[in-house]
């Protein structure tokens, strides 16, 4: 199944911009919502790469997670559902492990429905 999925996926190579980074910096936001209240947002925007995990909000939030993504990480049920959630400047990343990840995926290749 993982072969059949593989062959069906264009290769690609990490963005140029992504590639050129030194990442001498690098911060994980994740999504339980520890930041909240934090007024952080501006530290965290600093940093050279900032990796994002599941849909945690930014919109409405910014001034305590920051507005910055470079990389977004979630399994296929938290990928975010709207197009404003992926920047064009960021990677996203989907992580599979279970069978129906892998058939999530096949469908968005192949734009069909689960």
């Amino acid at each position: 199944k993982l072969k059949n999925l593989l062959e069906l996926l264009p290769e690609h190579d990490l963005p140029e911009d992504l590639k050129s980074k030194h990442c001498k910096r690098c911060v994980v936001v994740g999504s339980g919502g520890i930041l909240h209240g934090s007024e952080l947002g501006h530290l965290l925007n600093q940093f050279d790469i900032v990796i994002r995990l599941n849909d945690a909000p930014v919109q409405g939030y910014t001034d305590h997670v920051g507005n910055k993504t470079t990389i977004r990480m979630t399994y296929p049920e938290g990928a975010p559902l709207s197009e404003q959630e992926y920047p064009p400047s960021s990677l996203f990343v989907a992580v599979l492990f279970k069978s129906v990840d892998f058939n999530w995926l096949q469908a968005m290749v192949k734009n069909e429905t689960l």
